[in-house]
C-alpha cells in the first residue's frame, strides 16, 4: 500500500517505538504532523526549538531510548542546535529530525535553507539527509541504531518537504536492534589482577548508557572490594549517597580532600566516562595523555578509549555490560586500601552538611538541606547551568538511578525544559527544577508548556540580578571591573501566575518551606522566586572575597 513520506516517517517511529515526540511546528513537516493525526505517538507541542530538543534529550537520558525531536528549517534548526550541543556532549541518544526545502529548490539558497550535513557535523554522530520516500525506513532505521551503539548521542535526519509530500510501496519493517559492547574473559583477569596489585584504588563513574540494575551492581562491587566510588560531575545519580563506599562528585567545586585522594591514588578505575576537561579540573587530576596513575578506561566507545588519556587497560564495554561482570571478581584478601572508603566516605558527608552561613537573609544551605530531608528518594532533579546550582550539587544527597538531569556541558536553560519532560514522563514523581535567573530566561518560556499539559514542576529560581559565573570570574581576574554581568529581571512569581500557574517569592530561608509546601499542594506548575543576595557568589566564598583575594 502506497504511503506519502510523511506516514512512513511516523509508521517507521511506531516501529523503532518511539511513544513520545517533541516539537515546534512548521510548513516544512507539515505532511509528518499531518500522519501524527490519530496516531498513538505522544506529541508535545513546544514554545522553542531549543527547548523541544532539551526535552528529547532529558527524554533520552532517563530512558535509555532515543528522544525525539521535529524542527522546522532554517531558525527552526538553529535553535534546536543548542540542545544538539548539550546531547553531543552528554551522550544522550536523541534523533533531530528537520524540515528541509524540496530537493528541487537545493543549493539556490531557498528559503530558509541551510546544508546540514556542512552545519550540524560537529554536533551529531551522523547527519543524514532523506532524498526518496521509499529510502526512508532505511534511515530511520539506521538513525535509531547510530543514536544508541557505542557512545550514544544525536542524529540529525533532514527531510525534503517534497520527499514527505510524494508516496511509496514499503514492506513492513523491523524494528532495529540495540548492540551491547560487552568485555571480555581477559579485561576482566587484568582488572582483577591490577586492583590485586593495588594500594590505593579509586572508582570514577560517569557518562550514560547506564541501567538502574547495573548502579546496583556497581553498588555491590563496592562494598565486596570496600572501594572508594565517586562520580563525575552531573552524573551523581549513580551511586547513592549515602553508600558507606560513596565519596563524592569529581566536578566544579570538588571537595579538596577527593580532589587529593583522586591525585594520590595508584589506580584509577573510570566507568563510562570520558573524563573532559571539567570533571577532571583541565586535566588535573588525571594527565593528559599519561595519567600518574595506573588508569582502567572502561568505554563503549573505542575511539574514546586512548583518545585523551592513554589507559593501562581499556575496556572497551557499555556500563550495563561491564556491571554484569563485576560480579565474577573476586577481592584481594586483606586489602591494602581497607578501611579508605570509610574514611572517604566520612570526608564526603562532612563536605555535604551545610555550615556556617552565606551573605544576605537567604540561606541556600539550609534550603538544601530541608529538600534533601523532605522531597521524596525518586525526585527528579533538574538544572541549567550556573553558580546557584553548585549548592544543589554538594549539599543535596541523591539517593536513586533516574534521579538528576544536568548538562555536563554548562550549557544554560536545561532545567526547565528538562523538568517538563520528565514530568511527563513520570507523572507521579516530584520534579523539581533549579534555574538561575539568567539561566531561567533562557528557555523560561517552556514553563507555558508545563501549563498546556497541567504538569506541576516546581521551579526554584535563585534569583541574584548577575550572570553569577561571569561575574565570578570577573572578580577573580578583572577584580572590581564588572561590565555586562548585572540582571534586571520581571517579578517571576507574578509571571508564573500570567502564564497560569503558581507563584512565591522567598526573601527569607524561613519563607521556603511554607513556599514550597503551597507550590506543591497548588497542583499547578510553580515558580520560587527565591532572592538571594549577589554576595553569596559560591558555597565558600562572598562576592568581597574573591575580589580581594584577586587584589
Amino acid at each position: 500500500m502506497n504511503r506519502t513520506g510523511g506516514q512512513l516517517i511516523v509508521e517507521a517511529l511506531q516501529t523503532h517505538g518511539a511513544d513520545r515526540l517533541f516539537c515546534v511546528p512548521g510548513e516544512s513537516y507539515l505532511a509528518v504532523l499531518d500522519a501524527l493525526y490519530g496516531s498513538p505517538i505522544g506529541v508535545t507541542v513546544c514554545r522553542q526549538e531549543g527547548g523541544a530538543a532539551m526535552m528529547a534529550d532529558a527524554y533520552g537520558r532517563l530512558t535509555g531510548r532515543p528522544g525525539i525531536c521535529f524542527v522546522t528549517r532554517g531558525p527552526g534548526a538553529t535553535n534546536a542546535s543548542a540542545g544538539l550541543h548539550i546531547a553531543r556532549q552528554d551522550s544522550a541518544p536523541m534523533i533531530l529530525f528537520i524540515g528541509q526545502v524540496q530537493r528541487a529548490a537545493r543549493e539556490r539558497e531557498a528559503f530558509q535553507e541551510i546544508e546540514y550535513r556542512r552545519m550540524m557535523t560537529e554536533l551529531a554522530k551522523w547527519v543524514g539527509e532523506v532524498d526518496s520516500a521509499e529510502r526512508i525506513p532505511e534511515f530511520v532505521a539506521r538513525a535509531f541504531a547510530t543514536a544508541t551503539s557505542g557512545r550514544p548521542g544525536p542524529v540529525v535526519l533532514a527531510l525534503p518537504e517534497d520527499v514527505l509530500r510524494e508516496s511509496a510501496d514499503v514492506p513492513p519493517q523491523k524494528p532495529y536492534t540495540p548492540v551491547e559492547i560487552r568485555p571480555g574473559q581477559a579485561d576482566m583477569a587484568a582488572l582483577e589482577g591490577a586492583l590485586a596489585a593495588a594500594q590505593r584504588p579509586i572508582a570514577i563513574l560517569g557518562g550514560s548508557g547506564w541501567s538502574e540494575t547495573a548502579v546496583a551492581q556497581m553498588a555491590e562491587f563496592a562494598e565486596r572490594f570496600a572501594l572508594p566510588v565517586t562520580c563525575s560531575f552531573r552524573r551523581q545519580m549513580l551511586f547513592d549517597h549515602l553508600h558507606p563506599s560513596y565519596a563524592g562528585d569529581v566536578g566544579l567545586g570538588i571537595n579538596p580532600q577527593l580532589a587529593a585522594r583522586v591525585r594520590d591514588a595508584d589506580l584509577v578505575l573510570l566507568v563510562g566516562g570520558r573524563f573532559g576537561e571539567t570533571p577532571s579540573g583541565n586535566y588535573s587530576l588525571l594527565a593528559s595523555p599519561n595519567p600518574d596513575q595506573t588508569l582502567i578506561h572502561v568505554h563503549a566507545d573505542a575511539a574514546e578509549l586512548g583518545r585523551v588519556y592513554r589507559p593501562d587497560v581499556a575496556i572497551n564495554a557499555s556500563p550495563t555490560a561491564f556491571a554484569q561482570e563485576l560480579a565474577t571478581l573476586q577481592p584481594p584478601e586483606g586489602p591494602a586500601w581497607a578501611g579508605e572508603a570509610a574514611i572517604a566516605h566520612a570526608d564526603y558527608l562532612a563536605w555535604s552538611e551545610p555550615s556556617g552561613s552565606n551573605p544576605g537573609a537567604v540561606q541556600m544551605g539550609e534550603i538544601m538541606r530541608w529538600l534533601r530531608d523532605t522531597l521524596p528518594e525518586d525526585a527528579i532533579l533538574t538544572n541549567g547551568a550556573g553558580n546557584y546550582a553548585a549548592w544543589q550539587h554538594r549539599y543535596y544527597r541523591f539517593r536513586r538511578f533516574g534521579t538528576q538531569l544536568g548538562p555536563a556541558s554548562g550549557s544554560m536553560g536545561f532545567g526547565v525544559p528538562a523538568a517538563v519532560a520528565a514530568k511527563q514522563l513520570y507523572p507521579d514523581r516530584q520534579v523539581v527544577a533549579f534555574s538561575g535567573d539568567g539561566c531561567f530566561m533562557m528557555n523560561g518560556q517552556e514553563f507555558a508548556t508545563a501549563v498546556q499539559y497541567r504538569l506541576p514542576i516546581i521551579v526554584l529560581l535563585v534569583n541574584n540580578g548577575t550572570y553569577g559565573t561571569i561575574r565570578m570570574h570577573q572578580e577573580m581576574r578583572h577584580p572590581g571591573r564588572v561590565v555586562a554581568t548585572d540582571l534586571v529581571n520581571p517579578d517571576f512569581a507574578a509571571l508564573a501566575r500570567a502564564y497560569g500557574g503558581h507563584g512565591e517569592t522567598v526573601r527569607e530561608t524561613a519563607e521556603f518551606a511554607s513556599a514550597f509546601e503551597r507550590a506543591a499542594q497548588s497542583g499547578k506548575p510553580a515558580i520560587i522566586d527565591i532572592h538571594l543576595d549577589p554576595e553569596a557568589i559560591t558555597t565558600t566564598k562572598s562576592l568581597t572575597e574573591l575580589r580581594g583575594a584577586a587584589g
